[in-house]
């Protein structure tokens, strides 16, 4: 099998392919060797797959070697891994492509984008691989081995075998990246660093940045595909991400450091359908995941106590817990491990409440509280602003989300990055993603600060 990539305008061109075999034969091979009849038939290929990638296509095809050219042996160096027809024919005549193209387009030539879905053994991520089968493309699945620590339980071998069942039952391949160590390097380190700030992160967002659409997008590119797909309730149409049917599932707020370049080559193909419709499908797939319940907690670490894991990482500091108004109501054991807006765990015996935490001094380590009605404030300043489709112009009128499962306010974000709310929203928090949408369209986000 030889792998051959061709530069094209969209359409393949098959005669080029012929041409260029011919040529790349004449290179590993004495021409005295290429017989008449070889040159005039030019070589009947066995295409096996046509795979369209952007701006080129990869060809698999089967080239039938007349006997004489096996007399001599070849080495690595005889047979490049890529092929570039470009560099060795220059310009193609479009016009005379596209015929014939489009004569080539009337056989049984398999036409298959490949997808490498990330698979993580969920409901989900296994309805969008067999989705993506059904519509023809040639799927490949990936598990991503997560970071893990000895304290905690960890499921993923588990999702694994899951993830092998449904590819089995798809009989589509299924590859395992380690990629522990970059959970660990660039989620992990990233979520304790900020909590150590004094501020709450948004992990499951950093994930998809640096992982998900970070470097298993970067090496499902390296190894072939022509797109990747993922589990997410999310739309894309046009290049242009959307908030996915499912309104209670729609996960766009966590993909708002997406790139143009990014949704050019992303599918997600359960953003669609709710996710009753998902377990209907996974159920009529015959999908081993089928009721299989949904994950919870940090994206790749799983269900835990976050005070208690942040508990080892980070040394307790006790300090004061004081109202707003300056009375001390009690001690802390860390200002790090509460959240604005957190009730439970305060450890407070005065009357008075229910309390809530308000802000936070992390250089004084103090903690200060109120009531609900002091959560709720207009503005907030949001830093490290990126757009999914380019620039937006500020200021500007837009809808922003500042929590998930959140109804987005309307607010005007200004060119400082200081957005300003038209109705006040309650426990705006330090950390987290403020999000951007044009009605359905998401715009971008940024950090609140």
């Amino acid at each position: 099998m030889m792998k051959l990539n061709v530069q094209h305008d969209v359409s393949a061109k098959i005669d080029l392919f012929k041409e260029t075999c011919h040529k790349f034969l004449s290179k590993i091979n004495d021409p005295k060797i290429v017989t008449e009849r070889l040159k005039k038939d030019i070589i009947k290929l066995i295409i096996d797959e046509v795979v369209i990638e952007g701006e080129s296509v990869k060809i698999f095809a089967t080239i039938p070697l007349p006997n004489k050219i096996h007399e001599r042996e070849m080495d690595k160096t005889d047979i490049p891994g890529t092929f570039n027809a470009g560099a060795t024919l220059g310009p193609v005549n479009e016009t005379n492509m596209a015929r014939i193209w489009n004569k080539h387009k009337q056989t049984n030539t398999p036409l298959k984008r490949k997808v490498f879905v990330a698979m993580s053994g969920g409901v989900d991520s296994s309805v969008a691989a067999a989705l993506l089968k059904k519509q023809g493309f040639f799927v490949v699945g990936v598990f991503m081995k997560p970071w893990q620590d000895k304290s905690i339980r960890c499921l993923w071998q588990k999702d694994r075998e899951d993830a092998m069942r449904v590819a089995s039952k798809l009989d589509i391949p299924l590859l395992t990246w380690d990629f522990s160590k970059e959970y660990g390097r660039k989620v992990t380190q990233y979520m304790i660093r900020a909590y150590q700030r004094g501020i709450t992160p948004n992990p499951d967002a950093m994930c998809n940045k640096e992982i998900k659409f970070g470097i298993f997008f970067k090496r499902a590119m390296e190894e072939g595909a022509d797109l990747i797909a993922t589990g997410h309730y999310a739309r894309t149409e046009k290049g242009k991400l959307f908030k996915a049917k499912d309104s209670n599932k729609d996960q766009t707020y966590f993909l708002w450091m997406l790139t143009k370049e990014h949704l050019k080559k992303t599918l997600f193909p359960v953003g669609e359908y709710t996710k009753p419709e998902v377990r209907k499908l996974a159920k009529k797939f015959k999908l081993p995941t089928f009721d299989k319940k949904d994950s919870q907690g940090v994206c790749f670490i799983g269900p835990i106590n976050m005070k208690s894991f942040l508990k080892q990482k980070i040394a307790n500091k006790a300090g004061k817990i004081i109202h707003l108004d300056g009375r001390v109501l009690g001690e802390h054991d860390g200002a790090h491990y509460y959240t604005i807006g957190q009730r439970h765990g305060l450890n407070i015996s005065v009357g008075g409440g229910p309390y809530y935490v308000i802000k936070k001094n992390s250089k004084k380590n103090i903690i200060y509280v109120g009531v609900d009605k002091d959560l709720f404030q207009k503005t907030t300043k949001v830093g490290g602003l990126r757009w999914v489709t380019g620039d937006l112009r500020l200021p500007a009128r837009i809808d922003a989300m500042i929590r998930y499962r959140t109804i987005p306010g309307k607010a005007i974000l200004k060119k400082d990055g200081t957005l300003e709310f038209k109705k006040a929203q309650r426990a705006i928090t330090p950390g987290q993603s403020a999000v951007f949408y044009k009605s359905f369209q998401l715009l971008g986000g940024g950090i609140i600060q």
